[in-house]
């Protein structure tokens, strides 16, 4: 056994950054997810509300690649007033020629941040308008700092607003991003003014009662709802996705049981029976995406295993040339 690659999350963070390369492995992951061949089961998920925790394991095999990942990802939502992170974790990556172990990965949630954030990159890449400058982000937790890292990588962010439930979390937030990456982010506690300052909302919480409401989208909006990735959990007002001019799912399967979809079924909004496009779908040209600036899309990201299978790969291709 001793041929297992065994990596730590520092190792990890010195070689995988959220930059213009993984957000092109997550495009390319959705892609092919979309093109077929790609065998990804459902979730398995556990949620422990005595704790409120829960764990997700997600898995892909992807044919072509010379290996596929199952990843354990816990979310324990206490653990910030412990001084711990709520999110950790790890990958283990098996051949697909032998399913052999290859590597371990202990990246205590690290490479997970970086796929879902690269995600609402490739979202906002293919849904938004192009000229966006401006974003509102829901939440002022470690993704809601990594999404409005994302979205500036595609589009030309030039202004944000960070609104949560803590404000001085908010005001936090909205410092170190003003300080760290050259762009005029402040705090704003009305989260109606927020949604309609932004070209680009992102939501990014575990909530489990919606925080962003119909009444308060424009039209040319797009929104990325990333937090919705239990069945309990819900960011968004159900009338958000019968506004919206386009709805696409990460993977319909499974927004329908975990994502924003599953609340706008249960309302009645919508039917099992209507088409739904998927986020490869739209970067293939298997479906249109946005077809005028006027148009309100949103996107229901529930963070699928694919993704985690491309993300091993490309920190495992980051080592390789190591013995």
């Amino acid at each position: 056994m001793s041929d297992i690659r065994i990596l730590t999350e520092d190792q990890l963070r010195q070689r995988v950054h959220l930059d213009a390369t993984a957000i092109d492995v997550i495009e390319n992951a959705f892609a092919t997810l979309s093109k077929g061949g790609v065998v990804m089961p459902p979730i398995l998920s556990m949620h422990m509300p005595d704790v409120n925790g829960e764990l997700d394991v997600k898995t892909a095999y992807v044919p072509g690649l010379p290996g596929f990942a199952v990843k354990l990802s816990p979310g324990f939502f206490d653990n910030p007033g412990k001084g711990l992170p709520s999110t950790s974790g790890l990958m283990v990556v098996l051949s697909t020629e032998t399913g052999r172990v290859q590597a371990v990965l202990l990246d205590n949630g690290y490479l997970t941040d970086v796929r879902t954030a690269a995600a609402g990159g490739v979202a906002a890449r293919h849904l938004s308008r192009a000229d966006a400058s401006r974003a509102a982000i829901f939440g002022a937790g470690l993704q809601a700092r990594m999404q409005l890292q994302a979205l500036a990588l595609v589009r030309p962010i030039q202004e944000a607003v960070i609104w949560a439930r803590d404000p001085q979390k908010a005001e936090a937030l909205a410092s170190d991003m003003t300080r760290d990456h050259g762009m005029v982010v402040r705090a704003e506690a009305d989260p109606e003014k927020a949604a309609s300052f932004a070209d680009v909302i992102v939501t990014t919480t575990p909530a489990s009662q919606p925080i962003l409401r119909a009444e308060w989208l424009r039209p040319g909006q797009h929104i990325t709802a990333m937090g919705s990735d239990q069945s309990g959990k819900n960011e968004l007002d159900p009338h958000c996705l019968d506004r919206a001019s386009l709805y696409v799912a990460d993977r319909v399967s499974q927004t329908k049981l975990m994502g924003e979809l599953r609340a706008a079924l249960n309302a009645g909004l919508l039917s099992d029976s209507d088409p739904i496009p998927e986020l490869g779908d739209i970067i293939t040209g298997r479906h249109s995406g946005r077809t005028s600036p006027d148009q309100i899309t949103i996107a229901d990201l529930t963070g699928t295993g694919v993704q985690d299978t491309a993300i091993a790969t490309h920190a495992l291709a980051a080592f390789s040339h190591e013995i």
